[in-house]
This record gives C-alpha cells, sequence and structure tokens, in this order.
C-alpha cells in the first residue's frame, strides 16, 4: 500500500479543530523571487491563522498582500503517523485600529524577542488537511 493510498483527508471543520490545537505554524511566502519559511506562534480568527511580526519580509508581505501559504502539523516520530493543515490565501497587515483590539484578544502573544506589534491575518481561500495514519504492516518483520 503507498502512502498516496493510505493518506486520509479532513474536512474543513476537521482542519480547523486540529489546528487549533497547536500553537506553531509555518509561513510559506516568497522573498528575493524565492520560497521563504518562517515559524510563527498564531491562533486562528475563525479560519484565518493571525500572529505578529516586526517590520520586516513578512510585514512586507502583508502590506503586498502576497499569496501565502500557512502549514501546521503534529507527527509522531515513533509512530510513523501523523497530519497536517495546510491553509491558502494571502497574508494581510491589519491597519484598522478596531480589527487591532478585537485581534489583540485572541492573546497572540509573541514567542520571538522584540517588539512584534503589528497583525498579520492569513485571509484563507483553501483549507486543506491530511492525515497519515500508522498501520502496523508497515513495521518491518524481525
Amino acid at each position: 500500500m503507498t502512502v498516496e493510498q493510505r493518506m486520509e483527508r479532513f474536512s474543513e471543520a476537521e482542519s480547523l479543530g486540529l489546528a487549533a490545537t497547536v500553537p506553531i505554524g509555518r509561513i510559506v511566502y516568497s522573498r528575493y523571487a524565492l520560497p521563504a519559511v518562517f515559524i510563527v506562534n498564531f491562533k486562528l480568527d475563525g479560519r484565518d491563522p493571525v500572529f505578529r511580526t516586526r517590520k520586516g519580509p513578512m510585514f512586507g508581505a502583508g502590506v503586498a498582500e502576497t499569496v501565502v501559504a500557512f502549514e501546521v502539523d503534529r507527527i509522531d516520530e515513533q509512530a510513523h503517523d501523523g497530519w497536517f493543515v495546510t491553509f491558502l490565501g494571502r497574508a494581510k497587515l491589519i491597519t484598522s485600529p478596531a480589527e487591532q483590539a478585537r485581534l489583540a484578544g485572541l492573546d497572540v502573544d509573541p514567542w520571538a524577542p522584540g517588539e512584534r506589534d503589528h497583525f498579520i491575518k492569513i485571509v484563507t481561500e483553501k483549507v486543506i488537511g491530511r492525515r497519515i495514519p500508522h498501520h502496523p504492516d508497515d513495521e518491518a518483520e524481525v
């Protein structure tokens, strides 16, 4: 049985429920015309991941409302199983004081050092969730 045959798909609701259980995600965006990946702590605002940043590349991606991917996962290396959820959409820098105040209520406290007082929201267009479950027949016979 191939990995693709075993892969389970989640509904959007299941995907959002799983994504809400982890505090860390990876934002993937274009920097200097090449893919860039950064780890950020986040919270979900409905179906949209929200994180805080400082002025820099991710801030620029939000200002430009660039297309991004945001991925979260939980992997069990011992059992060889896990799941991932990918959000596809556009990064958006939140500039409205009312929206900033509302998002502050999500308690997205940055783990990274330094001032990170700019909110970036991934305005999600598509949510993809998958699981690779552990199968006992994957274990080599001794």
